[in-house]
């Protein structure tokens, strides 16, 4: 029987799926490598949320054709041993985009219009002290940049020109045609930065973009830009967006990853006011949870079973297995 496990919590209608299709699931819990070399030995499939799947734990996994991310970050999952062994690499593609791009307008009209300073001025008593608030912003005719232009970066230019914002787009891996064709802009990275009301990131994190947001990125931003990070945490030096909050030198930030995840509770970005948080959930509305769940369990069933189905799209390392 094909036996595959669950590494962290899914939606029901993925295991349903799963057990539908008759095989043996086993649903982890205790992530630590001695408990993951012995239970992972024999398995054909996995399907991976946040837990870490090492290269000492891959190569313990003897029977293991396909590890299938919850979501479409894999940066948890040591990629030279998973193509070294041939065993795929699948992700949930086309499940979060909406979720993230919803997040990300949620985030700039947060910050744009002070929503958190107006609510804390009523609930304070301070009604009519509302002329106290500094200006603040519409999205309408602003310049914003996405930087990163996947099934997200997408999805966020489309709601983006539904405010009829003019959208600029930085991502070298992407044609300049199939840019304009989304009604966007093309620029290079420094005249992004330099026009932009509002920052989107969507990029991966690698030694290229580790750090790509720091203090000299920061001075030559607009002081009324907003940036929004729901991509990966490092993309963004937090030390240095600290600086540049509070030296005024941008007007806001959302953050939705971290450097380190959970943050430390003496995160100084947490004193400040111009700053809206939320714990690495932009993707996990109801609706994006069942479309992952679902998605990540039939990446399995298919690449297992029915390869004429799978969405070739969806695996990473397509290069090193048979396909």
């Amino acid at each position: 029987m094909i036996k595959i496990a669950i590494m962290g919590s899914i939606h029901n209608d993925g295991l349903v799926f799963l057990k539908n299709q008759g095989y043996d699931i086993l649903e982890i819990v205790d992530f630590s490598e001695e408990k993951l070399k012995k239970n992972l030995k024999d398995v054909d499939g996995i399907v991976l949320r946040t837990a870490t799947l090492s290269k000492e734990v891959l190569q313990n996994c003897k029977n293991l054709k396909i590890v299938s991310r919850h979501g479409v970050g894999y940066d948890n999952v040591d990629l030279n041993t998973i193509n070294i062994q041939k065993i795929a690499l699948a992700i949930t593609g086309s499940s979060n985009a909406v979720s993230v791009a919803e997040y990300v307008m949620a985030m700039f009209l947060n910050l744009c219009r002070l929503i958190k300073q107006s609510d804390q001025l009523v609930r304070d008593g301070k009604f009519k002290e509302k002329a106290s608030l500094p200006d603040f912003y519409e999205l309408y005719n602003k310049n914003i940049l996405i930087l990163g232009f996947g099934r997200i970066g997408k999805a966020l230019a489309k709601r983006c020109l539904g405010f009829e914002s003019k959208v600029l787009v930085y991502d070298p891996f992407v044609d300049k045609k199939i840019i304009e064709e989304n009604y966007c802009s093309a620029v290079n990275f420094e005249e992004g930065i330099k026009k932009a009301d509002f920052i989107s990131l969507h990029l991966p994190i690698n030694k290229e973009t580790k750090n790509i947001i720091n203090k000299d990125i920061f001075q030559l931003m607009k002081k009324n830009c907003i940036i929004v990070n729901a991509a990966r945490g490092g993309i963004i030096n937090e030390e240095d967006l600290h600086w540049a909050l509070t030296n005024n030198k941008i007007y806001g930030a959302a953050i939705d990853v971290y450097e380190q995840e959970p943050p430390n509770n003496n995160n100084p970005l947490f004193n400040l006011n111009n700053i809206v948080f939320s714990p690495h959930n932009a993707a996990l509305t109801l609706e994006c949870r069942k479309r992952m769940a679902v998605e990540s369990c039939e990446n399995i069933f298919n690449y297992l079973e029915n390869k004429s189905y799978l969405k070739k799209e969806n695996i990473v390392n397509k290069r090193y297995i048979d396909l």
